[in-house]
């Protein structure tokens, strides 16, 4: 029996896919050949709408231009195939990107609602105490300036202006000197022989009776 080069030309198509063939047999002695090539890898429905590939003739004529005539439309329809699956794939994974992008816009979004409800229940709890006169206690509900960068200059004021409150500058104080204490006995002579202070008006009451 002898050798033939068939499968050896059907590797070389180099196609993907299943390579699915039907012969029937026609009028006339004619042979009619189907040729399908099935991508099970492609999802994409639209694959499925592409028809065989329909050759007629002899079997003479078919052993001399088969794979002359399948080899390019079977080779377009692997790589348009293959394409299909590859912007399936693509486009799934973008719809993911965009949904994560989306949840992570949301949680953005809810941080974000959560930090400004937080410090404007911080704030309001700083004026009440402010109005209150507390304003030591005002000064303590001031959020940290690192907690909340975007107002960090507003909350460094508010807690400087709050300080100047219940702290007041030390050396802007001019204390009033304290009234001198006289030593007991100091400035009253109750000796009636000590002698008369230099420039005074010292007058001697035992002389006046």
């Amino acid at each position: 029996m002898g050798t033939t080069d068939f499968f050896t030309r059907v590797a070389a198509l180099n196609v993907t896919g299943n390579l699915q063939m039907t012969i029937s047999q026609g009028i006339d002695n004619n042979l009619i050949v189907s040729v399908m090539l099935n991508n099970q890898q492609c999802t994409d429905q639209a694959g499925k709408l592409i028809p065989p590939l329909m050759l007629k003739g002899s079997a003479g004529e078919l052993d001399e231009g088969f794979f002359d005539s399948i080899s390019a439309p079977l080779q377009k329809t692997s790589g348009l195939l293959v394409n299909m699956e590859t912007y399936l794939k693509q486009q799934e994974e973008a719809r993911k990107q965009s949904a994560m992008e989306k949840e992570k816009a949301e949680t953005e979004r809810k941080e974000k609602e959560a930090r400004q409800k937080k410090y404007k229940e911080a704030m309001q709890k700083v004026e009440e105490l402010e109005k209150a006169g507390k304003f030591r206690e005002a000064w303590i509900k001031v959020p940290d300036p690192a907690a909340f960068p975007e107002y960090a200059d507003v909350l460094k004021k508010r807690r400087t202006a709050l300080t100047a409150r219940f702290a007041p500058d030390l050396f802007s104080m001019n204390p009033e000197p304290l009234p001198l204490m006289a030593e007991p006995g100091e400035g009253v002579n109750n000796d009636s022989d000590s002698p008369e202070m230099e420039g005074s008006d010292y007058i001697d009451l035992k002389n006046q009776s």
